[in-house]
């Protein structure tokens, strides 16, 4: 709805929003910035410092979960947009957003043990395919919380990271498993500032 003497349009909470199409991507000067950032924590970071950045992550996503009553975890809002989200993001719940995780964090597993046997998985990586359930339930805390554990597991049984085989991200280009458990951490940041911002609007 539009509020008079509003230089922008105002939206409730509860009004669908008309939002990009999933895997329509992020505007390109952002997306250069990204490469470039995320190109300089590769070169710079070491399997600790991945390592850590998942857990500091995990731990606040923990807390801001356990900030607000369950109930209010299911709820839809429109946020603005942070840093690496796609515009079609901006329309999810906590839970949506922790099943987001649960499937990204489970497909990057795939790609390290792969990767780590020395075999490029099938298929083409795609953020469109990753979108969450707008139905999911509160059994995704617990499912999302494995997921983190799994991702750590397959990382950890990987003796050397920086594979010969690569992968490919539909943002980042081909990526050894170094570079993807890489993402996994930052992947969680842009998510957790997600959660932090639906948490502002309930």
């Amino acid at each position: 709805m539009q509020v008079k003497g509003e230089t922008c349009p105002i939206m409730d909470v509860t009004d669908e929003p008309q939002l990009a199409p999933p895997g329509a991507g992020l505007p390109a000067i952002e997306l250069l910035g990204g490469r470039m950032v995320f190109g300089f924590r590769c070169l710079t970071g070491n399997r600790d410092r991945f390592n850590n950045r998942i857990v500091r992550e995990r731990k606040a996503i923990q807390q801001l979960i356990a900030s607000i009553e369950e109930k209010s975890l299911e709820k839809r809002v429109l946020i603005r947009r942070p840093p690496g989200l796609e515009d079609s993001s901006r329309y999810w719940s906590v839970l949506m957003t922790l099943d987001h995780l649960r499937i990204v964090n489970l497909a990057i597993k795939e790609i390290l043990v792969a990767l780590g046997k020395g075999i490029v998985p099938e298929g083409t990586a795609s953020t469109a395919t990753v979108k969450p359930d707008p139905e999911v339930s509160s059994a995704v805390i617990n499912e999302y919380e494995k997921s983190c554990d799994s991702v750590l597991a397959a990382a950890a049984a990987v003796t050397d990271l920086k594979t010969r085989v690569k992968y490919a991200h539909p943002w980042f280009g081909p990526l050894d498993a170094f570079a993807w458990y890489a993402l996994v951490g930052v992947h969680m940041g842009i998510h957790r500032v997600q959660i932090e911002r639906i948490i502002q609007r309930l």
